[in-house]
């Protein structure tokens, strides 16, 4: 089921194509850097497919730029000098492949620092492709709704609501739901070195 507030996947391929062009990169140096064709790259870009969670962080990784960048920061209000504020609904949540939400929680760009809250739904798992998932930085994130189980290269760790993580995203990850029926929800800081 769509949530109509979630950014649709035509807007996010425009912002996706964008955010690539600014970088110089043509279609084809980032589908070799994802390891896809140029097709499916042009199809995320498009709006006709949407990427997995793993696939949007490869992609703005190829192209230089954090995972908020991807959030339009155009919407936000100016805010008075010394605070950012920024009102629920302002920036609306990207969806993406297996039913998987992301909504930034940070009130605008924020230097060397992510805040994110993802939703993952019953068997959703950030990536499509069976890949482990690595880049930048350093992830801390708590569940506050659900299970969610991080598979490492050779464990995995499953996480109630509560409980919480920290781990270099340089490490090799996969994050999923496991449950037939219960939505998980987690928020995330993700740190990068400065």
């Amino acid at each position: 089921m769509d949530d109509p507030e979630a950014v649709s996947s035509e807007r996010l391929g425009r912002r996706l194509r964008e955010l690539r062009e600014r970088s110089g990169k043509s279609l084809r140096a980032v589908a070799r850097e994802l390891g896809i064709s140029a097709s499916a790259v042009s199809q995320i870009e498009r709006g006709t497919m949407r990427p997995s969670v793993s696939r949007l962080i490869a992609y703005v990784s190829a192209v230089g730029v954090p995972l908020a960048a991807v959030f339009d920061a155009a919407e936000h209000r100016q805010a008075p000098p010394g605070f950012t504020v920024r009102r629920a609904g302002e920036v609306p949540p990207i969806r993406l492949g297996g039913g998987v939400t992301f909504r930034r929680l940070s009130p605008g760009p924020t230097p060397d620092v992510e805040f994110f809250e993802s939703t993952y739904p019953p068997h959703a798992v950030s990536t499509a492709h069976g890949q482990f998932l690595r880049h930048e930085g350093y992830e801390v994130g708590t569940v506050t709704a659900g299970e969610l189980t991080i598979e490492f290269e050779s464990e995995a760790v499953t996480l109630a609501a509560g409980d919480s993580i920290t781990f270099p995203c340089s490490r090799p990850h996969i994050i999923g739901n496991r449950s037939d029926t219960v939505t998980a929800v987690a928020v995330w800081l993700i740190v990068h070195a400065g």
